[in-house]
Protein backbone atom coordinates (compact mmCIF):
# COMPACT_ATOMS: atom_id res chain seq x y z
CA UNK A 1 0.00 0.00 0.00
CA UNK A 2 1.39 3.60 -1.07
CA UNK A 3 1.89 6.29 1.71
CA UNK A 4 -0.60 8.01 -0.13
CA UNK A 5 -3.24 5.94 0.50
CA UNK A 6 -2.35 5.65 3.81
CA UNK A 7 -2.56 8.93 4.54
CA UNK A 8 -5.66 8.91 2.67
CA UNK A 9 -7.71 6.02 5.27
CA UNK A 10 -6.08 7.19 8.50
CA UNK A 11 -8.78 8.22 10.77
CA UNK A 12 -8.38 11.80 12.19
CA UNK A 13 -9.74 10.60 15.48
CA UNK A 14 -9.38 7.28 16.94
CA UNK A 15 -10.02 6.10 20.05
CA UNK A 16 -9.01 2.81 21.46
CA UNK A 17 -11.48 1.07 24.34
CA UNK A 18 -11.48 4.00 26.12
CA UNK A 19 -12.78 3.81 29.74
CA UNK A 20 -13.85 7.18 31.71
CA UNK A 21 -14.91 6.56 35.99
CA UNK A 22 -15.90 9.06 38.06
CA UNK A 23 -14.97 8.69 41.64
CA UNK A 24 -16.62 10.87 44.46
CA UNK A 25 -15.89 9.49 47.87
CA UNK A 26 -16.20 5.44 47.71
CA UNK A 27 -18.50 5.44 45.07
CA UNK A 28 -17.11 4.93 41.52
CA UNK A 29 -19.27 6.02 37.81
CA UNK A 30 -18.11 4.54 34.93
CA UNK A 31 -19.20 6.93 32.25
CA UNK A 32 -17.70 5.27 29.34
CA UNK A 33 -16.95 1.12 29.08
CA UNK A 34 -14.62 0.17 26.48
CA UNK A 35 -15.62 2.73 23.77
CA UNK A 36 -13.89 2.52 20.33
CA UNK A 37 -14.09 4.59 17.70
CA UNK A 38 -12.93 5.77 14.60
CA UNK A 39 -13.92 9.33 12.75
CA UNK A 40 -12.79 9.88 8.87
CA UNK A 41 -11.48 13.14 7.94
CA UNK A 42 -14.70 15.14 6.23
CA UNK A 43 -16.95 12.99 8.07
CA UNK A 44 -20.36 14.44 9.25
CA UNK A 45 -20.94 12.15 12.69
CA UNK A 46 -23.93 12.68 15.19
CA UNK A 47 -23.22 10.75 18.93
CA UNK A 48 -27.00 10.02 20.49
CA UNK A 49 -28.61 8.71 23.35
CA UNK A 50 -30.21 9.49 26.63
CA UNK A 51 -29.59 11.55 29.61
CA UNK A 52 -26.58 10.06 31.23
CA UNK A 53 -25.31 8.02 28.39
CA UNK A 54 -22.13 9.02 28.59
CA UNK A 55 -22.56 11.44 24.54
CA UNK A 56 -20.91 14.43 26.28
CA UNK A 57 -18.25 12.62 27.99
CA UNK A 58 -17.18 11.06 24.86
CA UNK A 59 -17.06 14.66 22.96
CA UNK A 60 -14.83 15.43 25.87
CA UNK A 61 -12.84 12.94 25.23
CA UNK A 62 -12.47 13.38 21.07
CA UNK A 63 -12.15 17.04 21.88
CA UNK A 64 -9.45 16.69 24.15
CA UNK A 65 -11.41 18.28 27.17
CA UNK A 66 -10.57 15.37 29.27
CA UNK A 67 -8.05 11.84 29.12
CA UNK A 68 -9.88 8.95 29.48
CA UNK A 69 -8.79 6.48 32.80
CA UNK A 70 -7.78 4.04 30.45
CA UNK A 71 -7.48 3.27 26.34
CA UNK A 72 -5.78 5.55 23.98
CA UNK A 73 -6.80 8.33 21.90
CA UNK A 74 -5.24 9.38 18.76
CA UNK A 75 -6.08 12.87 17.18
CA UNK A 76 -4.27 12.96 13.61
CA UNK A 77 -2.11 10.17 14.60
CA UNK A 78 -0.62 11.76 17.52
CA UNK A 79 -1.18 10.07 20.89
CA UNK A 80 -3.17 12.54 23.45
CA UNK A 81 -1.30 10.69 26.16
CA UNK A 82 1.68 11.42 25.05
CA UNK A 83 0.91 14.98 24.76
CA UNK A 84 2.12 18.07 27.17
CA UNK A 85 -0.13 20.11 29.05
CA UNK A 86 0.79 22.93 26.14
CA UNK A 87 0.71 20.49 23.35
CA UNK A 88 -2.45 19.97 24.42
CA UNK A 89 -3.80 23.17 24.65
CA UNK A 90 -2.38 24.15 21.27
CA UNK A 91 -4.38 21.12 19.79
CA UNK A 92 -7.71 22.20 21.21
CA UNK A 93 -7.08 25.82 20.33
CA UNK A 94 -5.39 25.18 16.49
CA UNK A 95 -6.94 21.63 15.56
CA UNK A 96 -10.56 21.71 17.00
CA UNK A 97 -13.04 23.95 17.05
CA UNK A 98 -15.86 23.64 19.78
CA UNK A 99 -19.24 25.02 19.60
CA UNK A 100 -21.66 24.65 23.07
CA UNK A 101 -25.26 24.87 23.74
CA UNK A 102 -25.15 27.38 25.95
CA UNK A 103 -23.40 29.72 23.01
CA UNK A 104 -20.14 30.57 25.71
CA UNK A 105 -19.65 34.06 24.11
CA UNK A 106 -18.49 37.00 26.60
CA UNK A 107 -21.07 39.45 27.34
CA UNK A 108 -18.47 42.12 27.60
CA UNK A 109 -17.20 41.70 24.60
CA UNK A 110 -18.61 42.27 20.68
CA UNK A 111 -19.27 39.75 17.48
CA UNK A 112 -15.79 40.98 16.55
CA UNK A 113 -13.71 40.19 20.00
CA UNK A 114 -15.58 36.87 20.46
CA UNK A 115 -14.51 35.70 17.30
CA UNK A 116 -11.04 37.43 17.53
CA UNK A 117 -10.46 35.40 20.87
CA UNK A 118 -9.02 31.83 20.16
CA UNK A 119 -6.51 34.54 16.81
CA UNK A 120 -4.99 36.28 19.77
CA UNK A 121 -4.83 33.16 22.15
CA UNK A 122 -2.75 31.99 19.35
CA UNK A 123 -0.59 34.34 18.99
CA UNK A 124 -1.38 35.40 15.23
CA UNK A 125 -0.48 38.66 14.19
CA UNK A 126 -2.80 41.89 14.13
CA UNK A 127 -3.12 42.58 10.87
CA UNK A 128 -4.02 39.12 9.85
CA UNK A 129 -6.20 38.57 12.43
CA UNK A 130 -8.52 41.24 11.44
CA UNK A 131 -8.24 39.36 8.09
CA UNK A 132 -9.13 36.36 9.55
CA UNK A 133 -12.01 37.69 11.47
CA UNK A 134 -13.92 39.58 8.86
CA UNK A 135 -13.83 36.68 6.59
CA UNK A 136 -15.27 34.16 9.58
CA UNK A 137 -18.21 36.99 10.05
CA UNK A 138 -19.39 37.15 6.65
CA UNK A 139 -19.11 33.35 6.32
CA UNK A 140 -22.11 33.37 8.54
CA UNK A 141 -23.82 36.42 7.30
CA UNK A 142 -23.21 38.72 10.04
CA UNK A 143 -21.46 41.52 8.32
CA UNK A 144 -22.40 44.22 9.80
CA UNK A 145 -22.95 42.90 13.16
CA UNK A 146 -19.54 43.31 14.52
CA UNK A 147 -19.38 45.71 17.10
CA UNK A 148 -22.68 44.23 18.53
CA UNK A 149 -22.56 42.93 21.90
CA UNK A 150 -24.41 39.20 22.63
CA UNK A 151 -27.24 40.89 24.22
CA UNK A 152 -28.26 42.84 20.66
CA UNK A 153 -27.96 38.99 19.28
CA UNK A 154 -31.38 36.73 18.29
CA UNK A 155 -29.90 33.60 19.51
CA UNK A 156 -29.62 31.69 16.56
CA UNK A 157 -26.93 34.91 15.47
CA UNK A 158 -25.54 34.07 19.33
CA UNK A 159 -24.65 30.61 17.33
CA UNK A 160 -23.61 32.08 14.57
CA UNK A 161 -21.03 33.94 16.55
CA UNK A 162 -19.99 30.65 18.09
CA UNK A 163 -19.62 29.17 15.16
CA UNK A 164 -17.11 31.61 13.04
CA UNK A 165 -15.38 31.47 16.54
CA UNK A 166 -15.02 27.93 16.44
CA UNK A 167 -13.84 28.46 12.30
CA UNK A 168 -11.39 30.98 13.85
CA UNK A 169 -7.97 28.97 13.28
CA UNK A 170 -9.43 26.45 10.38
CA UNK A 171 -9.36 24.03 12.44
CA UNK A 172 -9.62 20.05 11.34
CA UNK A 173 -12.63 19.32 13.13
CA UNK A 174 -15.26 20.78 15.08
CA UNK A 175 -17.22 19.46 17.81
CA UNK A 176 -20.89 20.65 18.57
CA UNK A 177 -22.57 20.06 21.77
CA UNK A 178 -26.61 20.08 21.57
CA UNK A 179 -25.97 23.37 19.51
CA UNK A 180 -29.93 23.69 18.92
CA UNK A 181 -30.56 22.69 22.70
CA UNK A 182 -30.91 26.17 23.51
CA UNK A 183 -33.03 27.33 20.26
CA UNK A 184 -36.47 27.27 18.99
CA UNK A 185 -37.18 24.57 16.34
CA UNK A 186 -37.16 26.59 13.54
CA UNK A 187 -34.21 28.54 14.29
CA UNK A 188 -32.52 25.02 14.95
CA UNK A 189 -33.10 24.19 11.96
CA UNK A 190 -31.66 27.59 10.46
CA UNK A 191 -28.63 26.75 12.35
CA UNK A 192 -28.56 22.59 11.25
CA UNK A 193 -28.98 23.96 7.73
CA UNK A 194 -26.12 26.01 8.08
CA UNK A 195 -23.92 23.91 9.66
CA UNK A 196 -25.00 21.61 6.69
CA UNK A 197 -23.67 23.86 3.79
CA UNK A 198 -20.32 25.02 5.97
CA UNK A 199 -19.72 21.05 6.07
CA UNK A 200 -20.38 20.46 1.99
CA UNK A 201 -18.67 23.40 0.83
CA UNK A 202 -15.65 23.23 3.08
CA UNK A 203 -14.79 19.67 4.09
CA UNK A 204 -15.35 20.02 7.28
CA UNK A 205 -14.65 17.31 9.88
CA UNK A 206 -17.96 17.95 12.05
CA UNK A 207 -18.91 15.66 15.31
CA UNK A 208 -22.33 17.10 17.18
CA UNK A 209 -24.02 15.67 20.03
CA UNK A 210 -27.65 15.57 20.02
CA UNK A 211 -30.84 13.57 21.34
CA UNK A 212 -32.84 14.94 18.90
CA UNK A 213 -33.36 12.57 15.86
CA UNK A 214 -34.16 15.52 13.09
CA UNK A 215 -30.83 17.18 14.27
CA UNK A 216 -29.08 14.00 13.48
CA UNK A 217 -30.36 13.51 10.39
CA UNK A 218 -27.80 15.94 9.07
CA UNK A 219 -25.04 13.69 9.48
CA UNK A 220 -23.70 10.75 7.36
CA UNK A 221 -23.09 8.56 11.00
CA UNK A 222 -25.28 8.69 14.21
CA UNK A 223 -23.25 6.65 17.01
CA UNK A 224 -26.11 5.60 19.38
CA UNK A 225 -24.33 5.69 22.93
CA UNK A 226 -26.26 4.08 26.31
CA UNK A 227 -24.58 2.98 29.77
CA UNK A 228 -21.36 4.09 28.45
CA UNK A 229 -21.02 1.51 25.76
CA UNK A 230 -21.68 2.51 21.81
CA UNK A 231 -24.84 0.29 21.27
CA UNK A 232 -24.84 0.40 17.20
CA UNK A 233 -24.07 2.84 14.64
CA UNK A 234 -26.08 3.78 11.72
CA UNK A 235 -25.20 4.74 8.21
CA UNK A 236 -27.29 7.00 6.42
CA UNK A 237 -27.50 9.67 3.49
CA UNK A 238 -27.27 13.29 5.36
CA UNK A 239 -30.29 15.51 5.09
CA UNK A 240 -29.71 18.16 2.16
CA UNK A 241 -30.32 21.33 3.30
CA UNK A 242 -31.70 24.24 0.69
CA UNK A 243 -31.75 27.59 1.84
CA UNK A 244 -31.59 31.03 0.56
CA UNK A 245 -30.15 31.62 4.19
CA UNK A 246 -27.29 29.77 4.10
CA UNK A 247 -23.13 30.11 3.54
CA UNK A 248 -22.25 31.72 0.09
CA UNK A 249 -23.65 30.11 -3.01
CA UNK A 250 -26.93 27.78 -1.34
CA UNK A 251 -30.07 28.57 -3.45
CA UNK A 252 -33.41 27.24 -2.97
CA UNK A 253 -36.79 27.49 -1.53
CA UNK A 254 -35.92 27.72 2.38
CA UNK A 255 -36.73 24.27 2.77
CA UNK A 256 -34.88 21.30 3.93
CA UNK A 257 -35.45 18.29 1.89
CA UNK A 258 -34.46 14.75 2.50
CA UNK A 259 -33.43 12.22 -0.47
CA UNK A 260 -33.18 8.66 -0.81
CA UNK A 261 -32.78 7.71 2.78
CA UNK A 262 -31.15 4.12 3.46
CA UNK A 263 -30.50 2.88 6.78
CA UNK A 264 -27.84 0.37 7.74
CA UNK A 265 -27.35 -0.51 11.28
CA UNK A 266 -23.69 -1.91 12.29
CA UNK A 267 -24.39 -3.87 15.58
CA UNK A 268 -21.63 -3.55 17.86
Amino acid sequence: MSSENSQTIQPIIEIQNATKEYTTGQNTFKALKGVSLKIKKGEFVSIMGPSGSGKSTLLHLLGALDIPTSGEIYLSGRQISKMNADDLAEARNKKIGFVFQAFNLSPTLNVYKNVELPLIISEVDENKREKIVREKIAVVGLSGKENNKSSQLSGGEKQRVAIARALANNPEVVLADEPTGNLDSKTGTDIMDFLSSLWREHQLTIILVTHEPVVASYSQRIIHIRDGKIEKETLQKARIPISDKGTKGDKGTGETRRIDIKIKEVRK
